[in-house]
């Protein structure tokens, strides 16, 4: 039987059960056919506050469960995912417009997710420390309590469970709010996947809706740390929010990452490195190679070569049928994306294939000759278009790659790794691929951005973890009670 089979999630919200949500329900849309995949349950503030008094109560008992308990539902959780990995590709693709590739590496990482956060448990979670005084110092981590997920709808799997997996490891609770556009492959799954592991009632629970729900999340007193991945615009409400509160926000935010190609390189096979980078899941990635910045020497060859890589690749249903590019989220992204490749056109740059759609299908995008001030130079494009813009030299280069606010990743393609090593220490990003694109993600390492792209690495390894969902408590121990001279 399949995770979401028989439908009681139709129409509801989790809260440790299936119930009505406050704000009735609303109909999730597949974007390549504008079908009605089914009725998913909305919530409201009211229903954020009375989700974090449940989880108070409810983290206690999960908090104080033996390490091995924790980790035995992280590894059910992790297994399940592969399990019904089949299932969850077709929700992704129908829901999301993931390609089938694209979809199985996001349950591959999922899984990895959950099998990474399982060792949290056990995990050294303290230090003794020096002191002058006759006594035991030590400092120690305990949860923080009740966690808040706000996660968008690009990669709804992985953007999910990076957070929910170790805070809940931790001893956490965790509210997740998926984004209502896919709510289904980023909430009701998981929901699912951990009822079946054992995780106690109440512990997780996943509340589809608006901004005002997120908002609700951030002020709720109750919940102490938020894991926000979004843009950057609402990434600085959030964070400002939550200062104002009191309280952490881990922001991972948008990017305009560069890609930088030095004439040394096969220009076929760096136009391919670029493509994938550009391309996959329609540019619909934070780290997507957003600029190609080429020699000048190799920069009309390598654009010719990307032009016709990509120029031909398939377009269409990806639940339907195997192609390379699914559609965009919604017509609203569509938009954006064209109207930034028309004025980049007005400012300059010439098309070299694509710049056209059909529904929300846009073809890959391969601007030539992108001045710097041009919009899909300066701003985060999020959708299937690779600008390419020349450079001259080195000091060039450092300076065009780090010349945004944006500072998530960064790929270089070279020969001479170590000019690579020392090009990216003049670039501040939080992510450095030599020889690769921009496009990595593993459960094993840090991951965060700098500037606008976010508040430095928040998850993923243990010590970013461990840090992201738990607080630090110094405790000393006496034998004896001290003299003290008043």
């Amino acid at each position: 039987m399949g995770l979401l089979d028989g439908g009681a999630w139709l129409g509801k919200v989790w809260t440790g059960v299936w119930t009505d949500g406050a704000g009735g329900t609303y109909t999730a849309v597949e974007p390549a056919t504008g079908q009605s995949l089914g009725e998913v349950g909305k919530a409201t503030p009211e229903d954020v506050h009375a989700a974090a008094t449940r989880a108070v109560v409810a983290r206690r008992e999960w908090a104080a469960a033996p390490f091995e308990e924790r980790a035995a539902v992280l590894r059910r959780a992790g297994d399940l995912l592969v399990e019904h990995g089949e299932e969850i590709k077709d929700w992704l693709s129908r829901e999301s417009g993931a390609i089938r590739p694209f979809g199985q590496f996001q349950v591959h990482t999922s899984a990895q997710e959950c099998y990474e956060a399982a060792a949290l448990p056990s995990h050294p979670y303290g230090e003794l420390l020096r002191t002058g005084a006759p006594r035991l110092s030590f400092a120690r981590r305990l949860p923080v309590g009740v966690v808040g997920v706000i996660a968008p709808f690009n990669v709804p799997t992985i953007l999910s469970i990076r957070a929910v997996a170790p805070a809940l490891a931790l001893g956490n609770a965790v509210i997740l709010k998926p984004d209502p556009r896919t709510a289904i492959s980023g909430g009701a799954v998981f929901a699912r996947v951990f009822e079946e592991a054992g995780l106690p009632a109440g512990v997780l629970q996943v509340l589809p809706g608006g901004a005002d729900v997120g908002e609700a999340l951030v002020v709720e007193p109750a919940v102490r740390v938020i894991a926000f991945t979004g843009s950057t615009r609402a990434g600085r409400a959030v964070g400002a929010l939550a200062g104002k509160h009191l309280k952490r926000a881990h922001l991972e935010l948008g990017g305009n990452s560069a890609l930088v190609v030095f004439p040394d390189v096969d220009v076929t096979a760096a136009a391919s490195v670029g493509a994938w980078g550009t391309f996959t899941h329609s540019g619909q990635i934070c780290m997507a190679t957003s600029r190609h910045l080429v020699h000048e020497s190799i920069a009309e060859e390598y654009t010719a070569v990307l032009a016709a890589k990509v120029g031909g690749l398939p377009v269409g249903d990806p639940f339907r049928a195997e192609v390379a590019l699914g559609p965009l989220i919604d017509a609203g992204q569509r938009d954006r994306v064209h109207g930034l490749v028309t004025a980049s056109v007005d400012s300059g740059a010439t098309v070299r294939t694509g710049g056209t759609y059909e529904g929300l299908f846009y073809r890959p995008t391969v601007l030539g000759e992108v001045p710097v001030d041009a919009p899909a130079y300066r701003e985060e494009i999020f959708g299937p278009v690779a600008p390419v813009t020349a450079f001259r030299d080195l000091d060039q280069v450092a300076d065009l790659a780090g010349g945004t606010d944006y500072g998530l990743s960064l790929g270089i393609l070279t020969r001479d790794v170590t000019a690579g090593l020392a090009l990216a220490e003049r670039v501040p990003t939080g992510l450095v691929h030599i020889n690769d694109q921009t496009v990595n993600d593993e459960a094993t390492a840090p991951f965060g951005g700098l500037g606008s792209s976010g508040t430095g690495s928040r998850h993923g390894g243990p010590q970013a973890n461990i840090e992201a969902f738990t607080e630090t408590q110094w405790v000393t121990l006496r034998g004896d009670l001290p003299v003290y001279p008043f």
